[in-house]
Order: structure tokens, then sequence, then C-alpha cells
């Protein structure tokens, strides 16, 4: 039996086993892959209490007025500890930098909306929105055509 990983923080995470059969191994190979979900929750605070949050549930990562937040999914806004770029270390490939000071979950966005000013806002499927800076829209253009 072979192990193989290759790390790339700009493709899609999968996992492909190649196995002679079904065996006991490969149906715990399976159960851990789809239980897991991509990533490890992370600790978020709220003003009395912290848990842990799965990073599926969050849309944003932005920071405000000098300190971190997490948009979840429900729309609630939760505080995080970490530095921007210390989240972005540890955060699955589906997310993406939209401007200097956020981060957005790919697989939340719902849509660009074009501003008057002629500036582009990433509306996700809470109803949140958040700028979206020229250089970064350029680049997620390419990342999501493929190119």
């Amino acid at each position: 039996m072979r192990f193989k990983l290759i790390i790339d923080k700009n493709k899609a995470e999968e996992v492909v086993v190649t196995a002679h059969g079904r065996t006991a191994l490969v149906e715990e190979l399976e159960a851990l892959v789809m239980h897991h979900g991509g990533a490890d929750p992370i600790p978020v605070y709220t003003e009395d209490a912290m848990k842990m949050l799965p990073v599926s549930q969050i849309e944003c990562i932005t920071v405000m007025e000098g300190k971190t937040w997490a948009v979840a999914s429900d729309g609630k806004r939760y505080r995080l500890k970490q530095r921007l770029y210390e989240i972005e270390a540890v955060l699955p490939a589906s997310f993406i930098r939209i401007n200097k000071s956020a981060l957005a979950n790919e697989t939340k966005l719902d849509r660009f909306a074009v501003t008057y000013s002629g500036g582009v806002d990433a509306v996700f499927q809470s109803g949140y929105t958040e700028y979206v800076s020229r250089r970064c829209f350029a680049q997620i253009k390419r990342r999501l055509s493929g190119k």
C-alpha cells in the first residue's frame, strides 16, 4: 500500500482512494472523510461565551475597527482572537481573499453585485455584503474561469 499527499491551496480538496475492493479500511476512510468536512472548527467568542464554530458555517472573515470577526451562515458575527493572516493559514482552499481585510468562503457566495460607483460587492447567502477590491476581483475571475 502506498500513501500520497499533495498540498495545493489553489485546488479544491478531494480524497481519492484506489483499492482492490471495499474493505473495512476503505469503509473507515470513507466515514472519516465524509464526517470531517474539510476543516476543524475554530474557537469564536460572543460577549459572554466561547464556542467552536465549524469552518463550513463561516461565510466571511473580516477585520473591523482592528478586530477580527467571523460572519456565520445565520448572519451572526463572532469575534476571533487570531489575526487575519493566522486564520488564513489554517483555512481550506475554499476561502479566497476579497480585499485587504476580508476572506470569503467561496461556497457561501451568492453573487457579485455592481455598485453605483462602479465597485463590486460580494453578496453572501445570508445577505451580508462585503466590498471586493479590483485587484482581488481580477484574481477571483481568473480562479473561477480556471485560468
